[in-house]
């Protein structure tokens, strides 16, 4: 518990420390966002905002992360809870913000809302996500490779390593894109990505407190090193938000969006909830789910739109709704869905009967 309080303090201040540094070196260096011209004219005027904040996000998390260990080591009375899994998890997430700050720096050094090609952005994240996956199954990490809702074994769907590992890429990279289809207003992807950490960090320190049960219900012995993972970027997460609150300040860029994406992703393959991922990181989904309607509405169609807009927070503003309102009420409804999927997880729990 004192490694969580800890790990959350530091990469909150660090965070929050580091976003407000990147504002004035990216301010006085001229380099700001690019717009698209094809979204809401309205965001026009946002033309100029420094952006790559994510590099704020990714090094406070790793900070809270480490520093945490750190102080941990100093002191004879508290113990390393250090693991292989952690250890991945925060790699793959700071491999996954580089792919992004590759994509942020030729869009600010090109003066155009164009980064990375299709083809080398999908590669870069195909490669950190089979990376991932591979050794999560070679490593020492207690890895399970059945399908997991709230447990390793429910369902029960068993999966071959090689199944599991092309699992772990779909739900990488499924997440990571969805994450950067959300970052479309001031502060809507990092305040929902608060929600979903904080629940992964109760979900982590869950398991860790019913590991002791003489029954194995949830299998994961690195539990409590993964809540320390995602409270590091849950709190890297507002310290961010603080300059990333509308109107915002500073953007994450895809440097965080792809890094908050992986985050979650890997946090839920690494605790077997990556069937519950969806309801706790529904907003995401949503987001994701609109676009793809939309798109296949308008190809079915030969041209008529579903939406006005996608993502489907587009819509909305489209409809009349002022920005702030469209962001607030993704948030309650993140925050419903992040409710909701606790309750499962509990709910399974007491219908077991494993704390009876």
């Amino acid at each position: 518990m004192i490694r969580l309080l800890l790990a959350a303090a530091i990469a909150f201040f660090l965070s929050a420390l580091l976003t407000k540094l990147l504002i004035d070196v990216l301010t006085r260096g001229g380099i700001g966002q690019p717009i698209r011209e094809d979204g809401p004219q309205g965001h026009q005027t946002k033309a100029g905002t420094p952006t790559m904040g994510g590099l704020a996000i990714v090094a406070g998390a790793f900070c809270g992360y480490g520093f945490s260990e750190l102080l941990a080591r100093l002191s004879d009375s508290w113990e390393s809870t250090v693991t292989n899994s952690g250890l991945l998890v925060m790699a793959t997430i700071g491999l996954a913000g580089m792919v992004g700050f590759a994509d942020d720096w030729i869009k600010v050094k090109r003066e155009r809302n164009l980064g990375l090609n299709a083809r080398m952005k999908t590669l870069g994240m195909l490669t950190v996500a089979g990376g991932f996956g591979v050794l999560m199954i070679l490593l020492p990490t207690g890895v399970q490779t059945e399908l997991a809702f709230t447990r390793h074994d429910f369902p029960g769907i068993e999966l071959t390593s090689f199944g599991w590992v092309l699992w772990a890429v779909l739900v990488i990279y499924a997440t990571s894109n969805a994450v950067n289809l959300t970052d479309g207003l001031d502060g809507l992807a990092s305040g929902s990505g608060i929600f979903s950490f904080g629940a992964y960090t109760l979900i982590g320190f869950w398991i860790f407190r019913q590991s002791t049960n003489p029954v194995d219900f949830y299998a994961v012995p690195h539990a409590l090193d993964l809540a320390v993972v995602a409270v590091s970027m849950m709190a890297a997460s507002a310290g961010f938000l603080w300059f990333n609150a509308a109107p915002a300040e500073i953007f994450m860029g895809d440097t965080g969006s792809l890094a908050i994406g992986t985050a979650l992703a890997t946090l839920a393959l690494a605790t077997n909830t990556h069937l519950l991922l969806p309801i706790l990181g529904g907003i995401y989904v949503a987001e994701a789910s609109a676009v793809i309607l939309q798109v296949g509405y308008f190809k079915a169609t030969k041209g008529k739109r579903l939406f006005k807009m996608a993502p489907i927070h587009h819509h909305f503003e489209l409809s009349g709704w002022p920005e702030t309102k469209v962001i607030i009420r993704f948030w309650l409804v993140g925050g419903a869905l992040t409710m909701l999927g606790l309750g499962l997880f509990y709910a399974d729990w007491v219908r077991s009967g494993v704390g009876g």
